[in-house]
């Protein structure tokens, strides 16, 4: 499954290079969900909110949230945040800084999240910059490895958002061997960003089951949506 990618600052559609630098702006959010319009579902990022900046994006998110299926994240730091992202359409909810400590799992967290909202609806971020986790917008780095916490996560959760941040918003590919090892440590669903630069990136991805969340490459125009959205229709089948 292929998804793209609306992230939010500022009220603005943008891609990140590395979660730091703007790199390009999108169109508004009409016109980048009809040009989304042939995918089932797409990912929103609160950039401001997974940052903790002080702009408010919520409604633009909600707009975006009950116009299509979209899974959101973005700030997530506590079950009401959670719940209101349901009331406001989230099919499902990506959580990542609030999920780990500095140095482990946030359990009670956890716990409480997936009592809430049911795991069905949780999807987990696991963004890994030089092997460990970051989080607080990829500015945070902890002592935890995604490879050695996804098993103790998989109760929590039904899927899991792992970004490359080493090469994200680079266009410079991503590193397949980390998403194959991922692959292997978990049978929940597996979602790759990062890099992900040529249909090659893709058909690797997709072809030991992980899906891709792109960004840049479509922003740009490397990757043809038609060709994505036919690897969607393929994997559907």
């Amino acid at each position: 499954m292929i998804f793209p990618c609306i992230d939010i600052m500022e009220g603005k559609i943008v891609q990140l290079v590395q979660g730091r630098e703007t790199a390009l702006e999108g169109g508004s959010a009409d016109e980048m969900l009809q040009l989304f319009h042939a995918f089932p579902e797409i990912q929103v990022i609160d950039l401001d909110s997974a940052m903790g900046n002080s702009t408010n994006n919520s409604q633009l998110v909600e707009s975006i949230s009950r116009r299509v299926k979209a899974r959101v994240g973005g700030g997530v730091r506590n079950v009401e945040r959670a719940q209101e992202l349901i009331r406001c359409g989230a099919h499902r909810l990506i959580v990542g800084t609030s999920a780990f400590t500095a140095t482990g799992l946030n359990n009670p967290f956890l716990e409480a999240l997936a009592e809430a909202v049911g795991p069905e609806r949780i999807v987990i971020a696991l963004d890994s910059k030089d092997g460990y986790i970051v989080v607080k917008g990829w500015r945070e780095s902890t002592e935890i490895r995604a490879i050695d916490v996804v098993r103790e996560l998989d109760p929590f959760c039904s899927g899991y958002l792992c970004t490359y941040v080493d090469k994200e918003g680079m266009m410079q590919g991503t590193d397949l061997d980390w998403f194959g090892r991922l692959r292997l440590s978990t049978d929940h669903e597996l979602t790759a960003a990062g890099g992900i630069t040529t249909m090659d990136d893709v058909y690797m991805l997709t072809n030991i089951n992980v899906n891709c969340a792109i960004g840049m490459a479509i922003y740009t125009g490397t990757l043809s949506l038609s060709e994505l959205a036919a690897i969607n229709a393929t994997t559907a089948s």
